[in-house]
């Protein structure tokens, strides 16, 4: 081999050290593909040059890459090639030289070689691993003999080595891809996840989950059902046992659906679902195939499930041919998911609703029920000790005390059960306006003296001369006030003590009532105001009650914008605290605001 030889041979190879040692530097795929492009230009001394990458969704080449000399990129010419020279050199995987295709024996009848004057012809294919990714051609129109045997030995090897970098590219792309979407549609999630939770309306849950899915997919329209044990008379479907079905209780699209749409468990594709317990996609789906009855280009089926069974199904359909693809398939049955936990919720919240309006209904016929004897019981009572059915012996009286003790009970717990019932369902009416809590301290003081004074105990009132008027309904904090300090009189050993304290702070009234008697051990706490709760201290045991006091105390504190509070300490005594909103900083302005609507 000459000098001029080797010294061209060793020009190329540092040609080609250069060019390699320049891939690899950037990730960005679209960079490159360019630099690729660039590079066996520069080695092959081409016109221009063409980098083609399979398409795996499409299955078939695209260009990716179409560069001149001039290291521009082509545009309008970027078809100008032949294509039988790339599927060869892909076929074979081998390269292709061709020094003047117009008089190749291979090519010269191809329509694009004639059509396009191609002469010197280069292309190499892409390949990694065992893969081939596609090919690069380059080529001269103008001239013959342009390439020879060992620039294509130079392509092929580049080739090879940018293969490597256009993977690597290509990958990291797609992982930056993925993680993007990724992290997009946890952002979208959490929405959705918002918007989910933020009702316990079952129609609203399934309307914003339908929503959502046609939204961010294809869909042109579509629905929403849950299963259900039914009658045969409740869908009107005839001769139909007891069993289950497919109720669709949301429907968006070009046919409107007011009332609920009853599909069977043997329907095609319903069947289909629940046999394979995963979504079914259905493309040219007819009346018949359609779960709501809509004809459609593709029709998804995705499985509601909770609790390891499919509880419902989401429809989605699109038309003139519109594709739902693996993504779109993905994202729906995540949803579903989401979808699966509201729709419970709901249900869950559906079924309290039942239970307290039926719990509520039960109180109400009882209240009213165990009036009417209590009434009469309590009449005829007072009748015998008013001595109307004649003389009474001390035992006869002794017996009509108890009589009327126990209706006493009786009365107090069905006025607690009320009261309860109506903070419950939100009837109980609350006459706020603003009064002098000072008088009301005193006035329930007086009704329980006696009370106080049989036991021997103490009682104090502190109560700021300057204390503001407040702002609530002047009977209901009376009724705090009188079972605070019934529980103080009860649950304190004769000779105690009582004090009860008002005084402003900030925007409130402050009220404790504190007492030296058993307290409240520290378990006991924990269920304070839990309905029906009584401590199994023996001292608490021997007092009368029901568990309810405190519980109504709470309830009717907090639905007049106040806060109740205690501290106690077993044998030591407890202090009970609630707040009452000052008329002059909250009360005013609503009475001025109701003065000037009138």
């Amino acid at each position: 081999m000459n000098n001029q030889l080797i010294e061209r041979q060793e020009a190329r190879l540092a040609a080609l050290y250069d060019v390699s040692s320049q891939l690899g530097k950037s990730l960005d795929l679209g960079e490159v593909l360019n630099q690729v492009m660039d590079s066996i230009i520069q080695l092959t001394g081409a016109e221009r040059g063409f980098l083609m990458l399979y398409d795996a969704e499409q299955g078939r080449l695209q260009t990716r890459a179409a560069r001149n000399f001039d290291q521009e990129t082509i545009e309008a010419d970027a078809s100008n090639i032949s294509k039988t020279v790339v599927e060869r050199a892909i076929q074979t995987g081998e390269g292709i030289l061709s020094s003047n295709a117009q008089e190749d024996d291979r090519f010269s009848g191809q329509e694009s070689v004639v059509g396009y004057q191609l002469r010197s012809i280069m292309c190499a294919p892409l390949q990694v691993r065992g893969q081939t990714l596609g090919a690069v051609y380059v080529d001269n129109r103008l001239f013959s003999g342009v390439f020879e045997k060992d620039d294509l030995g130079l392509l092929v090897t580049f080739a090879n080595q940018a293969a490597i970098a256009i993977e690597n590219a290509r990958l990291f792309t797609q992982t930056d891809q993925a993680l993007a979407r990724r992290v997009e549609e946890l952002s979208l999630f959490q929405r959705i996840d918002q918007q989910l939770n933020r009702s316990l309306e079952l129609n609203q849950v399934l309307s914003l989950s339908l929503n959502w899915a046609i939204a961010l997919t294809n869909a042109a329209g579509g629905s929403i059902g849950l299963f259900e044990d039914v009658l045969s008379e409740d869908t009107g479907l005839l001769n139909r046992p007891i069993g289950r079905i497919l109720r669709l209780m949301v429907f968006r699209g070009e046919e409107a659906h007011s009332e609920s749409r009853y599909v069977e468990l043997d329907h095609p594709i319903v069947h289909q679902v629940m046999q394979d317990n995963r979504s079914v996609l259905t493309r040219n789906v007819t009346e018949e195939e359609s779960v709501d009855g809509t004809p459609a280009s593709v029709q998804l089926a995705v499985p509601i499930v909770q609790d390891g069974e499919i509880s419902g199904l989401i429809t989605l359909e699109t038309q003139h041919n519109i594709e739902i693809n693996r993504e779109d398939i993905a994202f729906v049955e995540r949803l579903a998911d989401r979808a699966a936990v509201a729709i419970k919720n709901a249900k869950l919240y559906e079924a309290i609703q039942s239970a307290n309006k039926a719990k509520s209904d039960f109180i109400s016929l009882v209240a009213h029920e165990l009036r009417v004897p209590m009434t009469s019981i309590k009449g005829y009572t007072d009748l015998m000790n008013a001595g109307l059915a004649g003389p009474l012996s001390d035992q006869q009286k002794q017996f009509l005390e108890v009589i009327r003790r126990n209706l006493t009970r009786m009365s107090s717990l069905i006025s607690d059960l009320s009261d309860i019932n109506h903070i419950e369902s939100g009837r109980m009416k609350f006459d706020l306006k603003p009064f002098d809590l000072r008088e009301v301290v005193a006035d329930v003081a007086d009704s329980l003296r006696e009370r106080i004074s049989n036991r021997e105990q103490m009682l104090h009132l502190e109560i700021e001369d300057a204390l503001p008027p407040v702002y609530a309904d002047s009977t209901r904090i009376a009724q705090v006030v009188s079972n605070l300090m019934s529980n103080a009189n009860k649950y304190t050993p004769e000779g105690g003590e009582i004090v009860v304290r008002a005084w402003p702070n900030g925007r409130s009234a402050h009220v404790s009532i504190q007492d030296n008697g058993v307290g409240i051990s520290e378990e006991d706490q924990q269920k304070l105001f839990t309905q029906f709760f009584r401590a199994e201290d023996k001292a608490v045991r021997e007092q009368p009650g029901w568990g309810l006091g405190l519980s109504i105390v709470r309830r009717m504190v907090e639905a007049q914008d106040g806060e109740i509070s205690f501290e106690s300490k077993i044998g030591e005594g407890s202090t009970f605290t609630f707040t009452i909103p000052l008329a002059k900083m909250e009360g005013a302005d609503k009475v001025n605001d109701s003065s000037e609507q009138s």
